[in-house]
């Protein structure tokens, strides 16, 4: 028998008013979580998201990736997708007009619609899972000075930052929140365990890791790591993560002894 494709009986059908020459990428896949991209470098994806665990489930169906090539619907002979601003200043904004119609032909009603911008709020992991939760998103990156105010009041698009440092696009950002989000989703990770043990999942860094060999230039496995003893493995890496992030997070620090009722300045001993 032929090989059957990983989408076979899983497509799903939905009414378009989009030419068909305007759709991009592959059909939907039912029950497939759906990222949706407006960029003027669709050749940039997949990209990393190709590789290991991301790319295995892209090809598994259990995630989705379109692009939309926002030059497509660029206005007249040269497809301008920007102009200047009004007003003055330097660079170039991309145009209310050309990204409203990307946004008709990709946007799918019920899912978040998010660009990705230095001035929103900051993504992280709670923000990934609840992304995870939903049956897709879309993702508008920015060029230039960014967008049309107008288009982010008129669609209520929530803008989201990486942190406080500026690139000179949102592909690079966009990749970055797929794969935090992708790696949530049900079956992607072999051992849902890591998920619920790594960093950030309680408002803690993850505890210090170690393997083979025993010794490495005279440094050692902590010896409470190779006892066999669970329950002093357990209380031992609670205790390293609380003081990691006591250390290095204040902010992470904070909100988990909100969550558990402790006072942030107590001398416990970590």
């Amino acid at each position: 028998m032929p090989d059957v494709p990983r989408s076979y009986g899983r497509k799903s059908i939905r009414a378009s008013t989009t030419p068909t020459a305007l759709m991009d990428g592959p059909p939907d896949l039912a029950d497939a979580w759906a990222v949706r991209i407006i960029t003027l470098f669709p050749e940039v994806f997949p990209g990393v998201l190709d590789a290991s665990l991301t790319g295995k489930a892209l090809k598994e169906g259990l995630w989705q990736l379109h692009t939309t090539d926002l030059r497509r619907y660029g206005e007249g002979r040269h497809r301008n997708v920007d102009d200047t601003p009004a007003g003055g200043g330097a660079g170039m904004v991309l145009r209310a007009d050309v990204l409203g119609h990307a946004i008709e032909a990709t946007h799918r009603p019920g899912t978040p619609l998010i660009y990705l911008s230095p001035r929103g709020k900051p993504f992280d992991q709670t923000m990934a899972r609840d992304l995870a939760a939903q049956t897709g998103v879309t993702l508008i990156c920015g060029r230039f000075e960014g967008i049309d105010e107008r288009i982010i009041e008129h669609y209520g698009i929530t803008e989201v930052s990486l942190g406080d440092f500026v690139l000179t696009g949102g592909e690079i950002a966009a990749q970055a929140l797929i794969d935090a989000t992708v790696r949530l989703i049900p079956r992607v990770l072999g051992n849902q365990a890591s998920v619920q043990e790594e960093s950030f999942s309680d408002h803690l860094l993850e505890h210090p890791q170690y393997t083979k060999p025993a010794r490495w230039q005279g440094r050692d496995i902590p010896d409470i790591l190779l006892s066999g003893h669970h329950g002093n493995i357990a209380d031992w890496r609670r205790g390293m993560a609380e003081r990691l992030t006591k250390e290095r997070r204040p902010d992470l620090w904070r909100a988990y002894c909100a969550a558990h009722d402790r006072d942030p300045d107590e001398d416990r001993e970590l």
